[in-house]
């Protein structure tokens, strides 16, 4: 139990610090230099500037919405830890503009006065916060919750998706009285900046691993990855040249994004089990990367 415990916590301390650090880069950098970049945010953002209305009762709002696509597709595990991550963020992007200190403006610390790097740091920090909460099983709404919906049914990783959303969400800025195409600009630039450090980041030159589990209790192990985690097991047999005994080995291929969920799983089962991860590239069928053959998938449908 205290394990458990103090991992649960941790996962906590470790989204709150990645809301923290998200926070930094809207408040921070983007918001005081009239930057808007993608996603949700970037949507209530453009929508602050044009009216004044605050992000925080947009941001809600538009969250609650996705929320509950989130929990009807991904399950009430992603959907608790979501609603902590939007309500933290929510509560710092009411309190961060009242302090100065942090925002990138003349005269405070974090001032840059070249304004096309301000788009580029916002987007590293942007990267680096949804990549903690990405890794703790976490969202902080808003297209994320896009992302992982698309992850988990499609081959296209996070930055893809949010590329493609946030293309048309920074176009709409030009909407806003006052604003011009190098405001758009600098939101691309962001956006891409975002995109490329968060698949560089989260999935590396990789997106998959393969997983060989070795364990006496390779059926508790097995039945607890098909049922709760949903991923596709293997038993390999196997005969240990020492023991001469017959056994079994779990082969599970997995994207990057499962694979702490998955070995914190097998370890609360065995913590004796020798686990072997190696990256896996060229992964095709169901869950990940279709292959290339020209076939009209409406035809097999029929």
């Amino acid at each position: 139990m205290p394990r458990k415990f103090f991992t649960v916590f941790w996962d906590y301390v470790i989204m709150s610090l990645g809301c923290v650090i998200f926070c930094l880069a809207w408040d921070g950098f983007m918001i005081p230099n009239g930057i808007a970049s993608g996603g949700v945010m970037g949507l209530c953002t453009i929508f602050q500037f044009a009216t004044g209305v605050p992000v925080p009762y947009t941001y809600i709002l538009l969250n609650a919405i996705l929320l509950g696509v989130g929990f009807w597709v991904l399950g009430n595990g992603f959907g608790f830890k979501t609603i902590y991550c939007i309500a933290l963020t929510t509560v710092l992007f009411q309190f961060a503009p009242d302090i100065d200190i942090i925002k990138s403006i003349p005269g405070n610390p974090l001032y840059i006065s070249d304004k096309i790097l301000i788009p580029v740091i916002g987007g590293l920090l942007e990267a680096i916060g949804i990549l903690m909460i990405f890794r703790r099983g976490g969202s902080t709404g808003g297209t994320d919750i896009v992302a992982l919906i698309f992850n988990k049914y499609w081959p296209i990783s996070p930055g893809k998706v949010f590329m493609i959303v946030d293309f048309f969400i920074i176009a709409s800025i030009l909407l806003v009285p006052g604003k011009t195409l190098q405001d758009m600009v600098y939101g691309y630039i962001a956006m891409i900046a975002f995109c490329l450090f968060l698949d560089f980041l989260m999935l590396g030159e990789k997106a998959t691993a393969q997983v060989l589990v070795f364990s006496k209790k390779y059926e508790e192990i097995a039945d607890e990855i098909s049922l709760k985690l949903n991923r596709g097991v293997t038993a390999l047999k196997a005969v240990g040249w020492y023991s001469k005994s017959d056994s079994k080995v779990l082969l599970i291929i997995v994207k990057r994004t499962q694979l702490q969920p998955l070995t914190k799983a097998i370890k609360n089962i065995d913590p004796k089990a020798f686990v072997s991860v190696s990256s896996a590239s060229g992964v095709y069928g169901e869950g990940f990367e279709e292959m290339k053959t020209g076939i009209d998938k409406k035809s097999l449908k029929k």
